[in-house]
């Protein structure tokens, strides 16, 4: 983990703004589950906040809503079996998912929340209660209390994909099992 460093929660929204494949987990009870999100997105800047769309099928929201508080994280291709396998079990019909699926569960400090070990980066949030978005669209709103994320791929506020392995870029979902990692950097020069 000597390669992870927090992220200023200003700056926090950058870890999702590029669109990508995340992970959702919660634990509540005793119980802790993980599962795959494609829609999430950045809300505001400051408190940071967050979207993401938890179907009503998932033991994920019902953990969410237990407990108030969600973590979303960054897979990368490393880790693209992983994700497609929690995206595709139910804890509800495979009580053993998370070590069917090879998912690896660690903290931070200061955080009692399940966090997935080798992704790229993680925001931990607490929930905005919003029952009627909640219950209508499946739309979930966090505030990020906390946000860390791999200095090999991010850092000084920015990705770095194009500098770091290829098995560290992140997933971008489309449909029945196809993936896309992120590619090359394009910046547009700065008018004068």
């Amino acid at each position: 983990m000597h390669t992870i460093a927090p992220v200023e929660l200003e700056k926090a929204y950058r870890l999702i703004n590029h669109g990508p494949t995340i992970l959702v987990s919660a634990r509540d009870n005793g119980t802790e589950d993980v599962m795959a999100a494609a829609w999430a997105c950045g809300l505001d800047f400051a408190p940071a906040k967050l979207t993401v769309v938890i179907d009503k099928i998932a033991k994920t929201r019902e953990l969410v809503e237990g407990s108030g508080m969600f973590v979303i994280q960054i897979p990368t291709v490393a880790q693209i079996q992983m994700t497609h396998a929690v995206g595709t079990r139910s804890l509800f019909t495979d009580p053993d998912k998370l070590a069917n699926c090879g998912v690896e569960l660690f903290s931070f400090a200061g955080f009692d929340l399940p966090f997935v070990s080798g992704c790229s980066a993680w925001l931990a949030c607490r929930l905005i209660a919003e029952p009627h978005n909640q219950q209508v669209y499946d739309l979930f709103i966090g505030e990020v209390v906390g946000a860390w994320a791999d200095t090999r791929v991010f850092s000084d506020g920015h990705w770095h994909f194009e500098q770091a392995p290829p098995s560290l870029r992140s997933l971008h979902y489309v449909a029945g099992g196809q993936f896309y990692a992120t590619g090359e950097a394009l910046n547009v020069p700065s008018e004068t």
